[in-house]
């Protein structure tokens, strides 16, 4: 079934930064809970090698119950459809910790009726072992050609999407790039060879009203450089980046933010706004802000810097005064 335009609204959370952690290894798992990433996922694909994974599995399921995790998105990402391993991930993990588990990766989506299969499986685990059915949401990783041409259909796919996130690797690789160095533009290309993908990818996600979370920028030990990768798709509109190193997780969650004087003047052009157009203000449709005209449009821009800042805790430093006579 399709899921509304609106299914994805009641699930956003701060994503700045989302700290990928590898299941099958206990000192990451352990330091993870101390890091102050937005988001962190437990990973039971890439970084967990094939014999590693079971014991990953029982590994997340202790870390998620015993762990302590407030204040971050909590999430594991499952392998892929094409392999063994997807439907004992999710039985394990889902039964084993679902009521300390916000969401599900899914890496390497192809279609919606991936997605689909997912919702299903975990419909049918919540009811089995009596969880909430629909609370935990899903994160879809778009990561080749078909995926990236399928992606409004998978961004409509279910009622628990919440996130589509880019992964560069494997999608440099589907394409037959030319370069080995991932989150980074390939050699000889004058433009941003990234630049389709993500306009592509933040626009399905905002028709379904989900998030778009940037992949992985590998030079960890790069901080510059992850700022200046991160900052190209933060000015697109992204909500976050995968942080592989904890010396990312500050930068992601400074370039994912707003500025405070720019959440400030968000702030101002609300309060000015709402009082301009009420009837002690005027009643007025558009309006002066010192020398700035301000209207319905500057409203709806004003909310989103708002609602980045406010997610990111951020306080204003001045208020709003009416203006006088």
């Amino acid at each position: 079934m399709t899921a509304p335009p609106t299914a994805g609204s009641d699930r956003i959370r701060p994503r700045r930064s989302c700290l990928a952690v590898p299941g099958s290894n206990p000192r990451f798992l352990e330091k993870a809970q101390g890091l102050p990433a937005d988001e962190v996922f437990l990973d039971l694909e890439d970084a967990c090698a094939p014999l590693a994974k079971e014991g990953a599995r029982h590994a997340i399921v202790d870390a998620l119950n015993n762990g302590d995790w407030r204040g971050r998105t909590r999430v594991v990402r499952v392998n892929d459809w094409t392999t063994e391993w997807t439907y004992r991930d999710v039985i394990t993990v889902v039964e084993g910790a679902g009521r300390n588990l916000d969401c599900l990766m899914l890496p390497k989506v192809q279609d919606a009726t991936q997605v689909r299969a997912l919702d299903l499986l975990l419909t049918q685990i919540e009811r089995s072992v009596g969880l909430e059915v629909g609370r935990i949401g899903i994160e879809a990783q778009i990561e080749n050609a078909r995926g990236l041409v399928n992606v409004d259909e998978i961004a409509a796919a279910s009622p628990r999407m919440e996130t589509i996130v880019f992964g560069p690797a494997d999608f440099m690789a589907s394409l037959n790039m030319k370069t080995l160095v991932v989150g980074e533009q390939p050699p000889g290309y004058g433009a941003d060879a990234y630049h389709y993908v993500l306009m592509r990818i933040l626009m399905a996600a905002r028709t379904h009203n989900l998030q778009a979370i940037d992949g992985p920028f590998l030079k960890i030990r790069d901080v510059e450089g992850f700022r200046a990768v991160a900052g190209r798709s933060a000015a697109l509109g992204f909500d976050g980046k995968w942080v592989l190193h904890p010396d990312q997780i500050e930068a992601a969650n400074e370039v994912f933010s707003p500025s405070q004087e720019d959440y400030d003047h968000a702030e101002l052009v609300l309060d000015a706004y709402r009082w301009h157009t009420s009837e002690e203000g005027g009643r007025r449709g558009a309006a002066m802000l010192g020398d700035e005209m301000i209207d319905e449009a500057s409203r709806k821009m004003a909310l989103v810097i708002a609602g980045k800042g406010r997610a990111a805790g951020m306080t204003r430093s001045r208020g709003f005064e009416p203006p006088r006579g």
